[in-house]
């Protein structure tokens, strides 16, 4: 739904942001002594040079904590001052507790909300896009979101099929209630096909496994990805979601400052910029340094966008990501 179609009450700014990585970085070369790969073949299918794996001591809990303390130091807020806090996550550390509550307690937000969301790559999106909505309302002022994965956990690294291409790491954006009603989300989309989750999965039992699976690893508690159909899924519906958001408000590429997608695969990346006409520069990749990191990788981006000064007030941006479930949604935003 459009928000220009909407009485705003309340506008909602981007206050801060932070990112945190682990201390392991692995290479294609690294990749190359494990399965049988090589950093040109990574390279010229996936646009991938290296990814960041966590060491045992680093969780998705830790990550949060990291990129969460660095986004209130930029936003300028205590702890104390959040109301909420939602984590996109696929690769928690336990079903239960939630990773945001202990969030919460680590950081020292306590009594603030917390919940989890599972949404896989578009989970960063689908939680700005509740963060809006609740401030909106008028009864949250300061709601933080937290993308992170440790995908590392969940991949089986003799499977050269997903092993190249993710990562882990953690971005976390807060978001703060402002009289200026320009500013803020102004229009949303949060949508999904469950028919296609046999696509991109992660089973836990024998049970969970489709039947005639000739993808199947052969490794239970891993990610299992058709990659062929997950490609043609990622390449129509990318360019579809950003040109519902683009017809739905009026906008045209050209008046958007900067696309932030899921860093799923450049290729993927360069063909939805090349059908928009875009400059080079208006549609954000690092996946040369992060892998694909899911529900991390949207809020990585908008981090480093921001310390580069390459996004600032005022500008409109749009926020898109797709991925297992099968999920999508894109989020439009005024800063």
């Amino acid at each position: 739904m459009s928000q220009s179609q909407l009485q705003r009450q309340l506008g909602v700014r981007l206050a801060g942001t932070g990112l945190a990585t682990p201390s392991k970085v692995l290479t294609n070369d690294d990749l190359a002594k494990m399965v049988d790969t090589n950093d040109e073949w990574i390279t010229q299918r996936t646009g991938i040079k290296q990814r960041y794996i966590c060491d045992e001591n680093e969780s998705v809990l830790t990550l949060s904590v990291d990129a969460l303390n660095l986004a209130l130091k930029d936003a300028d807020l205590a702890p104390q001052d959040l109301d909420f806090v939602i984590v996109a996550t696929l690769t928690a550390d336990m079903a239960c507790p939630s990773t945001a509550t202990r969030v919460v307690d680590a950081v020292g937000a306590t009594p603030a909300g917390g919940v989890d969301i599972t949404a896989a790559c578009s989970g960063f999106v689908y939680g700005i896009n509740m963060a809006s909505a609740l401030i909106q309302t008028g009864m949250y002022k300061n709601i933080a979101v937290i993308g992170v994965e440790t995908l590392s956990k969940i991949i089986n690294y003799k499977d050269r099929r997903t092993c190249i291409l993710f990562g882990d790491g953690a971005g976390a954006a807060i978001f703060s209630a402002t009289k200026d009603n320009t500013k803020g989300c102004i229009f949303q989309s949060m949508q999904s096909d469950g028919a296609g989750w046999k696509d991109l999965y992660i089973p836990r039992t024998d049970s969970d496994i489709p039947e005639k699976d000739e993808f199947y690893s052969g490794m239970l508690n891993t990610l299992q990805m058709n990659g062929q159909e997950v490609y043609k899924f990622a390449v129509s519906t990318l360019q579809k979601t950003i040109d519902n958001a683009l017809d739905a408000t009026d906008t045209k590429a050209d008046d958007l400052a900067m696309i932030v997608a899921h860093q799923s695969n450049r290729r993927i990346l360069e063909s939805a910029r090349k059908k928009l006409k875009l400059d080079p520069e208006k549609l954000y990749i690092n996946i040369d340094r992060f892998g694909n990191t899911s529900a991390a990788s949207i809020p990585i981006a908008l981090d480093e966008l921001r310390k580069q000064g390459k996004i600032k007030e005022n500008d409109k941006i749009l926020f898109v990501g797709l991925g297992g479930g099968l999920t999508w949604a894109s989020s439009l935003w005024q800063l």
